[in-house]
């Protein structure tokens, strides 16, 4: 799977638009990830008042759960304006889904990746 490939797919599911209350909205960032499988599934964040929403990660995540697959290969955030590398929230997240998702390669911008390892050298032991 090629950068481009997964930020073009982000890029078909971005974009801004309001939800209730003053200054919140959904899509502002938006993600895809590609299985072991092959498959891309994509997500876009939810930003709400009360902090319940979540990432564009999350989404793409919940998206792939749902087809029963956990290894991501690679993953990309996109804003209209930069590639967004996963908070932390959502690297322990990735890890956490499959444990062998800590070789998951989290791309940066465009011509530059690192392993999810690399981003989270002090992760949880989930194995304990």
């Amino acid at each position: 799977m090629s950068y481009e490939k997964l930020y073009e797919e982000a890029f078909k599911v971005l974009g801004d638009f309001p939800l209730a209350g003053s200054g919140f909205s959904a899509g502002s960032v938006a993600s895809a990830l590609m299985t072991e499988q092959g498959n891309i599934f994509t997500g876009i964040c939810i930003d709400v008042a009360c902090g319940l929403g979540f990432c564009a990660e999350h989404s793409a995540i919940s998206e792939m759960l749902k087809n029963r697959e956990t290894r991501i290969l690679e993953i990309i955030a996109i804003s209209k304006d930069a590639v967004m590398p996963p908070c932390g929230r959502c690297r322990e997240f990735i890890y956490q889904i499959n444990s062998r998702n800590i070789e998951t390669k989290v791309h940066l911008s465009k011509g530059k990746a690192l392993l999810l390892d690399d981003l989270l050298p002090h992760r949880w032991n989930i194995n304990a």
